[in-house]
């Protein structure tokens, strides 16, 4: 385990894992060269204007590491955000086990997607990632209980993104978006969540607009959890739009302390950690009245015990 203690915090030092960071590594910017018509990673991130990862991920990984040091986050969750580059994270999580855990987009409807999520898993990832509308189809989907069947014998975590998906990477990229919003409702994951009551679910960004949806959920589903990450600026679909102290309010009543997971969703360099997410979090929490106990659970401990659960 890291030593890394994030110090500045209302509670004191606390043990940060960041369960939502993109590991956008050169594979990544390959992959995504090609759905923009681009030549290569280096033209895809001279468009975006991002600092170009080395073709190493291992060096990514290494200066993800640093980048935690240098702010006292102890752990992260490191995503591989297209189907294709599992195997970045995976040498990023071989490299520094003691930092970070591997979960990866997958799409269901690829050819041997459930062979290939099983590979990964055994090769130690510990999250499947569905994206319904970005691959466009119902979690009802047949090719669905495939993956899920996989990620139960391999004890893994199922993250299922709902709500509102915008990529802003690939925009800057210009790679094409036909993103489908008719599969984004948390709701269609409630009967798969009944059904396997073993498998941990995990909905990021409280549902990003289905924020009623996600609560209903994750209140009917104990096996629910809900990542805080990011801006959150989806509250801005819902009249009134609620503050982050009334989200956090109403998902801490609804679900418990026990079932959120802090993010940020940060991604790119030279960016890095996203600190700010990290200093309105806290700051909400705080003036909600939340327990150092509690405080501990949703910055860390809730992630660890998740990753360590058979």
């Amino acid at each position: 385990m890291s030593q890394a203690i994030l110090k500045d915090s209302p509670w004191g030092p606390l043990e940060a894992a960041d369960a939502h960071v993109h590991f956008f590594s050169h594979g990544f910017f390959s992959l995504l060269a090609g759905q923009a018509g681009l030549e290569s990673a280096a033209a895809a991130c001279a468009r975006a204007g991002v600092e170009a990862p080395a073709e190493d991920p291992r060096h990514l990984a290494a200066r993800w590491a640093a980048e935690l040091d240098r702010h006292g986050v102890a752990r992260a969750v490191l995503l591989a955000s297209l189907p294709g580059d599992e195997s970045s994270v995976a040498q990023a999580v071989e490299a520094y086990p003691e930092r970070f855990f591997g979960w990866f987009f997958c799409n269901p409807l690829a050819p041997d997607a459930a062979v290939r999520a099983g590979v990964w898993l055994q090769r130690g990832l510990r999250g499947v990632c569905l994206l319904p509308a970005m691959h466009g189809y119902p979690l009802s989907h047949a090719r669905v209980e495939e993956i899920l069947q996989v990620a139960e014998r391999h004890h893994a975590v199922i993250f299922v993104h709902c709500g509102v998906l915008s990529v802003g990477i690939r925009a800057r990229v210009g790679a094409p978006s036909p993103f489908d919003m008719r599969f984004s409702n948390p709701i269609d994951l409630h009967p798969l969540a009944l059904r396997h009551p073993r498998l941990r679910f995990v909905v990021p960004h409280f549902g990003a607009g289905y924020f009623r949806e996600a609560l209903m959920t994750a209140s009917l589903c104990p096996n629910v959890y809900l990542d805080t990450s990011s801006s959150n600026a989806w509250t801005k679909f819902l009249a009134p739009p609620p503050s982050l102290e009334q989200v956090l309010e109403r998902a801490l009543e609804v679900a418990g302390p026990q079932r959120l997971l802090f993010g940020t969703d940060s991604s790119l360099f030279p960016r890095g950690w996203v600190s700010a997410v990290f200093e309105r979090q806290s700051r909400a929490l705080e003036q909600i009245g939340v327990s150092a106990e509690d405080a501990k659970a949703i910055f860390g401990d809730n992630l660890l015990r998740l990753m360590q659960m058979p």
